[in-house]
This record gives structure tokens, sequence and C-alpha cells, in this order.
């Protein structure tokens, strides 16, 4: 894949990234409206669990789906958030250390394993061992998967392939996206061979497979972490939070393929 083609891809990332920032519900009138800001990981999954609360006597709720980065940025710059979930520790641990959380309500919540996908049906599977040939396996495409500089799954990713001895093939052959979901687009419509994605990301789209599982060892546990924004003023903000270790949450996490590590905070 040539430069252009690179740009290409990119691009339409920033396409798609333009569109998961905008809050669902933007529209709606309501005025205790509540703010959850969710890592792009959990689209599908956030939106049930919010429906169920709100079907519970909740407050109507909004979700924005991004990478977990760069919702943290955006709640260090004032973003009036509610809830926020991160794919990982390493964003809420940041806010909790600028004071950007409300105390006590810092919380683990869920747990996740990195794959290896392709297009359906046109790849076999691929042995992940120390060592192993992906960029022979890349041929003339990239290896697509979320922006390491910055993006959970890119950070999880990129651990992996050092410790696989791997990275320093494959670096030059990478094309990070904005989030996770934009990889496992374009994976899907079958614009790279290769896409890292975590496995609830893999079981969503029915257009890509799984041809390799990365062993636990070789990155950072991968942990969601959940907490309330300090400059949320929503009555219901703890409310949410908790509902989200609830035994109604637990089982569409569990049936969306994620692990519930968290008993609350």
């Amino acid at each position: 894949m040539g430069e252009t083609r690179r740009r290409a891809l990119l691009l339409r990332c920033a396409c798609l990234l333009a569109c998961a920032l905008i809050p669902a519900g933007t529209t709606a009138a309501a005025a205790d409206r509540l703010l959850v800001f969710a890592a792009a990981s959990l689209q599908g999954t956030v939106d049930t669990i919010a429906r169920r609360f709100e079907k519970a006597g909740g407050s109507p709720v909004a979700i924005s789906f991004a990478a977990s980065s760069t919702l943290a940025r955006q709640i260090e710059r004032g973003a009036a958030a509610d809830v926020y979930v991160s794919a990982s520790p390493k964003w809420t641990d940041r806010l909790e250390a600028g004071r950007w959380l409300r105390p006590g309500t810092l919380g683990g919540l869920l747990g996740n394993r990195l794959v290896l996908v392709a297009p359906a049906g046109q790849a076999a599977a691929v042995p992940i061992h120390h060592g192993f040939p992906l960029s022979r396996l890349l041929g003339n495409g990239r290896l697509v998967m979320g922006d390491p500089s910055h993006v959970p799954a890119g950070q999880y990713a990129k651990a992996a392939f050092e410790t696989l001895g791997v990275w320093h093939a494959v670096a030059g052959r990478v094309a990070g996206t904005p989030t996770v979901r934009h990889a496992l687009a374009l994976v899907a419509r079958g614009e790279a061979p290769y896409g890292v994605v975590y496995a609830t990301d893999a079981k969503a789209d029915p257009n890509v497979a799984v041809v390799g599982v990365f062993p636990e060892e070789y990155h950072p546990p991968i942990r969601y972490t959940v907490a309330v924004p300090a400059a949320s003023t929503h009555p219901q903000a703890e409310r949410f939070l908790n509902f989200l270790w609830s035994r109604a949450a637990r089982s569409v996490f569990e049936g969306h393929g994620f692990a519930v590590r968290g008993t609350g905070h």
C-alpha cells in the first residue's frame, strides 16, 4: 500500500471520528439528560445499558463514544461529562491526579482480550508466537490498529508486538486509527488485510474473522475503569455509575464478551 492509500485510510478514519464525537441524543430537549463519555469499544454495549437505566426510572442518557484519551482531554478542558468510562486506567489515573474526578467514585469495571482480525473468509489462522511473520503476511497492505501514541487498544497492541519481538518489523506498516472501532471498520470493508482490535469488537462485526488471539501475558492487563468527573452536577451521575455494576448491566457486558472485573467503587 502506497502513501496515497495510507492517507486515504486515515482520512476515512478522521471522517468517522467526527461522527463518533457527536453525542447521541444531542437533539433531545430533556433538560435532565445525563451525559456519558465512553470508550469507543463500548459502542452497542453502554447504549443498551443506558436504555435499561432509563426504563428503571433513570434520567435520559446521551453517550459520546471516542478514544479514551480524547475523552479524558475533553474533560480536562471542561467538557460537561457526568460519567466517564475508559478502556485504560492510564487515563482515569491521569484525571484523578489532576483532580478532575469526584473523590471516591473511581473503580474498576471490565476486562477484555486483544485479537488479530482479517476480513471474513479471506485469511487463515495466524499462530501468534515470538517472532511470528506478521510483516510478511501483510504483503503490500497495512496493519490497522488504534494509534499507539494515545489509543489504549493501540498501546496494548504495541506492547504485545514488542514482547513478541516483531514491533520493529511492523511499526512502519502500521496505520494508526483514532479509535479501535475505526480499525475494525477498515478491516470489515476489506481496506486492510489485518487489524488488532478487542475481542468484543470482533464479536460485534460479522464481516471480520478472528485469526489470532494475543496471550494476555504479552501486554499489560486490559482494564476498563469508570468514574464521575468532578465538574458533574447531575443528581443521577452516581446512580448511573452504580448501575454499571448492577446485575442488569453485568448481563449486557457479558453478553457482548466482556469480563466483568469490578464490583463497585
